[in-house]
């Protein structure tokens, strides 16, 4: 038996709300996050946690059973990660850290936010910038770190990197489309549609890598670097996309329904994690910023997919 912390969390949000809806918000995540940890939570358990009414969640009887020692397993951890932050709480300095657009939008400021309480004689330099350049800043000594995507990296041989999270890539469309009544949808189903294109962070080039090993190809009705536009586009039945879970919001901001589907053939996930320079030995200060992050996400490179 093998499941992860995220996991637990998940489902400790999911019983003390009484609603995935509700657990999501509270998470700023989605709902599909919440519903695939817990249902492989409960596959690799063996048995349903939950009730599902139309008024949202209850807990089965196992369920309350497994709540306590999910509320153990998080108090062990949280007591666990206490003594290295005693150790190094009397850390001070400063940390130039590169990050991608992404990462600055959808993924780093409550992380950074966590580890200020934490380290507040740490301050941490920001520097949004695109992947050549975080790439050449690494590798020169410009910056400590980075948060990146670091599926994309090119420069494989003098950075390395570790996986944070791995955010799943869905289809994207409005709440009424013909797709989302589908038992199944293929790469040759969206391709057959108008397809919005997103080019921030490479996510057009990382696209077409995966469209490449298929017959098939995007019908590409509209560029943008804006995930808001995209998504705008897409809850008014404009187009689909292809998108990662770390940016979706359930939600246009002209308050129209975007749903989300799982592909039947496989698409990459989307990685953030740390990277650094290879030879690179790391000020206390770096050192304390790179333990804070590998221990908040368990250093599993699972992440989303949990």
């Amino acid at each position: 038996m093998a499941f992860s912390f995220r996991q637990v969390r998940y489902f400790i949000a999911t019983a003390d709300a009484g609603k995935v809806s509700a657990a999501a918000a509270n998470l700023n995540i989605s709902q599909s996050a919440i519903t695939t940890a817990v249902k492989s939570l409960e596959s690799e358990l063996g048995t349903s946690l939950f009730r599902r009414h139309s008024n949202g969640v209850s807990l089965t009887l196992d369920g309350h059973q497994f709540l306590q020692h999910a509320h153990n397993i998080v108090a062990a951890v949280s007591e666990a990660t206490r003594a290295p932050r005693r150790q190094g709480a009397d850390v001070r300095g400063e940390i130039d850290v590169a990050l991608s657009y992404t990462v600055a939008g959808y993924f780093l400021p409550p992380v950074l936010a966590r580890f200020s309480r934490a380290f507040p004689g740490v301050t941490v330099r920001l520097r949004e910038l695109d992947r050549d350049e975080i790439e050449r800043r690494i590798v020169s000594g410009e910056v400590d770190l980075a948060v990146m995507l670091v599926s994309n990296i090119r420069n494989t041989v003098e950075i390395d990197s570790e996986v944070l999270i791995q955010s799943r890539r869905r289809l994207w469309a409005c709440a009424d489309h013909h797709l989302m009544s589908r038992d199944s949808v293929s790469l040759e189903d969206v391709a057959r549609e108008p397809y919005l294109m997103l080019r921030v962070d490479e996510a057009d080039q990382t696209a077409l890598r995966y469209w490449r090993r298929t017959p098939f190809r995007p019908n590409v009705i509209f560029n943008t670097s804006s995930v808001e536009a995209i998504r705008s586009m897409v809850a008014s039945g404009m187009g689909i996309t292809l998108l990662s879970d770390m940016v979706y919001r359930p939600w246009s901001l002209d308050g129209l329904r975007i749903d989300v589907r799982t592909l039947s053939d496989p698409v990459p996930s989307m990685d953030v994690g740390l990277a650094w320079r290879q030879d690179a030995t790391l000020t206390p200060q770096a050192q304390v910023f790179f333990e804070y992050l590998s221990r908040t996400f368990n250093g599993s490179g699972h992440g989303l997919l949990d």
